[in-house]
């Protein structure tokens, strides 16, 4: 019997050939789930997570750990073959401009920063963690500025409206294979600490995790192309303490970091 259901996966919409190889992804595992997929989800982030109908979703590990962990429960997260993004871990690479002639993060006290949004843990926890030995009095950066996205971080680092950001790993792997000139101006600098990859969550009313990881994983072997774009080798069975590791991030950073434009 099928039944219509919310479900998406968000997290990593582009470029167009990453975003249709997931959406195929999660078209097949519907399938073999025998439910059909309702209209594209159009809402916000936070309203998909939260939705009571919800069945899958991807979601950032540090909303999970902090906003979410009471009302959703995990599936499992993906284990990628990724350049910094392995065994089911990542990190945040932090970029600056090619041409910038500073070579280590120390140099770049005072200058401007910028992240995707206050609540992204590549974006924004593993950027304060990274900072902590840098910080002098509370403070990094001379100015910093939210742009909605990893992909606008770099284009405001490239295009000289700042000069240093945190990008996911898996998000800068996407770009390098797939668009690589919206990388042409920006180089790494180095890399934050590591964290488990973005979980695939469903609503505490919903099917038992493991049928959908099951699913998910058989979906994967019936579409050996949307595994080699997406580079997800399996969906490894992980549980919500996984995360606290990003509580201890952020603990940490809020006994050194205090500008408050950070939190």
């Amino acid at each position: 019997m099928s039944t219509e259901v919310i479900a998406d996966l968000p997290m990593y919409p582009a470029p167009a050939v990453v975003g249709e190889a997931y959406r195929r992804w999660l078209h097949e595992t519907l399938k073999l789930l025998g439910i059909q997929q309702a209209s594209a989800w159009h809402g916000s982030l936070l309203e998909l997570w939260l939705h009571p109908q919800l069945l899958l979703a991807q979601t950032c590990g540090f909303p999970l750990i902090t906003e979410l962990k009471h009302q959703v429960r995990v599936v499992g997260r993906p284990c990628f073959a990724l350049p910094d993004a392995q065994a089911g871990q990542h990190c945040s690479l932090l970029i600056a401009r090619r041409d910038d002639a500073r070579q280590t993060l120390p140099e770049f006290f005072d200058c401007r920063g910028a992240y995707n949004s206050l609540d992204s843990n590549s974006g924004m926890n593993l950027l304060r963690h990274a900072l902590i030995p840098h910080a002098r009095q509370g403070r990094f950066f001379k100015s910093v500025q939210a742009t909605g996205s990893h992909r606008q971080s770099i284009a405001q680092v490239s295009d000289h409206h700042a000069d240093l950001a945190a990008v996911d790993s898996v998000t800068f792997a996407y770009l390098t294979q797939y668009a690589p000139s919206e990388l042409d101006g920006v180089r790494v600098l180095g890399r934050t600490a590591h964290a488990p990859t973005l979980p695939y969550i469903t609503s505490r009313r919903g099917p038992a995790p493991e049928s959908l990881r099951q699913a998910m994983n058989a979906a994967l072997a019936n579409l050996p192309q949307v595994a080699a774009v997406t580079g997800i080798v399996t969906v490894q069975e992980t549980a919500l303490e996984d995360y606290n590791v990003l509580l201890g991030y952020r603990d940490a950073a809020r006994q050194v970091i205090t500008q408050q434009a950070l939190w």
